[in-house]
C-alpha cells in the first residue's frame, strides 16, 4: 500500500485551518531532496509557517509538499518530500501529529506455486521452512 502519510498531513492541515490555527510543519532539512534555506536549520530540522498568508501557491500532492516562501524577506522556493515532514502542528496549541520515520515498503512474496495434488487426492502440505517463511499481517499503534 502507498504510504498514509501524505494524506493525513493533508487532513491535519485542513482540520487546522478551520480551527483558525496556524500550520507548522517539522522537517528532517538533511533529507534527500530537500530544499529549504539551510541558514535556518537547526538541529537537523527546520519548522516552516505553511499558512495561506506565509506561503505562496502551496501545493500538497502525495510526493512532496512545495511552495514559494519569504526568509528575511527574500522570496525562496521550497520542496519538502513527504518522506521529509516529521509532524504537523497548530502553533496556537500545539495539537497535531508526528510522524514515524517510514522504511521502504518490503516486496510482496512470489506468487506460490500451486499445491500438488496426490493420486490420493490428499494435497501436499508446506514444508516447515515454507512455513517459517511466511509472514503474519501485523499492526501498529499511530500516536
Amino acid at each position: 500500500m502507498t504510504s498514509s502519510r501524505p494524506y493525513l498531513l493533508r487532513a491535519l492541515y485542513e482540520w487546522i485551518l478551520e480551527n483558525q490555527c496556524t500550520p507548522y510543519i517539522v522537517v528532517n532539512a538533511y533529507a534527500n531532496d530537500v530544499m529549504v534555506p539551510q541558514e535556518y536549520v537547526k538541529d537537523g530540522q527546520i519548522i516552516l509557517n505553511i499558512s495561506p498568508t506565509a506561503v505562496h501557491a502551496l501545493e500538497m500532492n502525495n510526493e512532496a509538499v512545495n511552495f514559494s516562501g519569504r526568509f528575511s524577506g527574500i522570496p525562496t522556493p521550497v520542496y519538502v518530500p513527504v518522506t521529509a515532514v516529521m509532524g504537523i502542528y497548530a502553533r496556537e496549541n500545539g495539537q497535531g501529529m508526528v510522524f514515524e520515520t517510514e522504511s521502504p515498503s518490503p516486496e510482496p512474496p512470489p506468487p506460490s506455486a500451486p499445491k500438488s495434488v496426490k493420486s490420493d487426492g490428499k494435497t501436499d502440505k508446506p514444508s516447515a521452512s515454507e512455513s517459517k517463511n511466511r509472514t503474519r499481517p501485523s499492526l501498529r499503534v499511530v500516536k
